[in-house]
């Protein structure tokens, strides 16, 4: 019985232990700029919008169905497709995806300063900015 009992002892001492909770990433903050159609593609359009990641701001794996192309306005960021090598794009940098692209990483290079960047995305006229993938 006493075995018993020192054994247990360093779990139910274990359990006064307050736990902190794990805190989610910082969501991103996405801002339409402006959406405009392309007569001359017809049943396509162009969406601009501008992506805020706060310090440790980190994307869910996505897809735009569409041709993007990113612009690094401040701060750096990391991006990966379908997978592959992760690249670190800084102010100035320039990024494009695919319509049939994966984005499996998006994320903010840094936990402790933030990054902005604009998105160009040429895209089926209604169709949704990103559609999440599992």
């Amino acid at each position: 019985m006493k075995r018993i009992l020192l054994a247990l002892a360093p779990l139910a001492l274990s359990l006064l232990i307050p736990v902190q909770p794990v805190a989610a990433a910082p969501q991103a903050k996405v801002t339409q700029l402006t959406t405009e159609p392309l007569p001359e593609y017809p049943g396509k359009e162009v969406e601009m919008i501008v992506v805020d990641y706060p310090p440790g701001s980190v994307d869910p794996i996505h897809r735009h169905d569409a041709h993007a192309f990113v612009y690094v306005i401040d701060g750096s960021i990391v991006m990966g497709l379908n997978g592959g090598k992760t690249v670190t794009l800084h102010a100035g940098d320039t990024f494009h995806e695919g319509p049939e692209d994966v984005h499996t990483v998006g994320r903010n290079a840094s936990s402790t300063k933030p990054a902005k960047f604009v998105v160009f995305l040429i895209k089926n006229k209604g169709a949704p900015v990103l559609t999440p993938v599992k």
